[in-house]
């Protein structure tokens, strides 16, 4: 099973792989904001130049420095000239927080509920052949990985789902559903699970980890794509609950009073 270097390696794999469809410059800015936010990206850490940056996303030049602008602008990204200069990632816990609740608001209903059909058509499948396939180790490595979970905070509760459903595709032995557990967990993992950031879904988290344990050992396969499925779908109910609650707080007449202040 990939220890955590591959997997931290494997991460960055995807997000520097190529673009699908148009290069566009927002469409690398969202990638990028994406795995900054998600920790994928750490604070600190050196981007690759423009030049690798288009190289590695299979986009023009161009298009690569118009999304380093575009991040500057929202603070996730600085540029040092020199020697040992570069764009250096800036992470902003404050910052990332008001950028996913920005993009709860701008996706739809309905676009919000395509992404848990996305997401658990891949787990769910990844899960129900990890119960055909899984080896008595495997499952004591799930089992492991559950125990390591640190549930005290949203993000020790979200890497611990990530680690464990990456496991999970790793052990269908399906170098595709690897790929795209780690691209979803990418591109859509921090808005997925924003619901970590309550107690009582850190909690429901584990019950679920522990469901889908149970299913692989038992090699039930249709109880282990239930059980990682009913999870995201719990996921996303609380998104678009949270999505009402952002609209209700952006039209009351505070937050109209406060946005028009000079």
């Amino acid at each position: 099973m990939p220890n955590a270097t591959t997997r931290a390696d494997a991460a960055r794999a995807v997000i520097f792989s190529p673009l699908e469809g148009a290069g566009r410059a927002e469409l690398v800015e969202q990638r990028l904001t994406d795995a900054i936010v998600a920790g994928v990206l750490r604070d600190g850490e050196r981007l690759p130049s423009e030049a690798d940056l288009a190289k590695f996303l299979g986009v023009a030049p161009v298009t690569a420095r118009e999304a380093l602008v575009a991040l500057r602008h929202k603070g996730l990204v600085r540029t040092r000239r020199g020697r040992d200069g570069g764009s250096f990632v800036t992470y902003d816990r404050d910052a990332s927080t008001r950028m996913l609740e920005e993009r709860v608001r701008a996706l739809s209903r309905i676009e919000l509920r395509d992404l848990s059909l996305h997401y658990a058509a891949i787990a769910g499948m990844a899960a129900e052949v990890a119960a055909d396939r899984a080896s008595d180790d495997d499952v004591q490595s799930l089992v492991e990985i559950d125990a390591r979970a640190d549930l005290a905070t949203p993000g020790g509760a979200r890497r611990a789902v990530g680690r464990f459903q990456l496991e999970v595709a790793a052990i269908s032995q399906s170098p595709r559903l690897v790929h795209e557990e780690l691209r979803l967990q990418a591109e859509a993992g921090a808005l997925l699970w924003l619901c970590l950031r309550d107690q009582e879904y850190r909690d429901r988290s584990r019950e679920s980890r522990l469901e889908v344990i149970d299913a692989i050992r038992a090699a039930d396969s249709t109880s282990a794509r239930v059980a990682t499925t009913a999870h995201i779908g719990s996921a996303v109910e609380w998104l678009i609950d949270e999505k009402v609650r952002l609209e209700a707080a952006s039209d009351s007449p505070i937050a109209r009073h406060e946005g028009s202040s000079p």
